[in-house]
């Protein structure tokens, strides 16, 4: 190989190295928003989703996603609790409303 392609050749991996450095981190962006995301709704602070970088971290996050209590379910849960002493179920509803006996075949003159 003569000196130019050599330095084509290298031009070229430099540029792939620099586009795959850049989608990489794109990807890397993407991935902590979405976790931020998830780990948010679910009630959880959502600086935990830069543990799904740690090796071991990651299993044990997503374990604890799938089953643990979120706190969001623990306040909806408190809140039913909450609506159900203010409002109990088990008492009977109110009789309908006594309206005067009319006669049934009323006689007109």
């Amino acid at each position: 190989m003569n000196q130019t392609t050599t330095d084509q050749l290298t031009a070229l991996i430099a540029v792939y190295g620099v586009v795959f450095a850049i989608v990489g981190l794109v990807s890397i962006i993407f991935a902590v928003i979405v976790w931020w995301r998830i780990f948010s709704k679910a009630g959880f602070n959502g600086a935990l989703s830069l543990l799904i970088f740690v090796p071991i971290a990651n299993l044990v996050m997503i374990l604890i996603l799938a089953f643990a209590e979120w706190p969001i379910q623990a306040e909806l849960n408190q809140l039913r609790m909450m609506r159900s002493q203010q409002f109990p179920t088990n008492q009977p509803f109110p009789q309908n409303p006594q309206y005067p006996q009319t006669p049934q075949n009323p006689q007109y003159r």
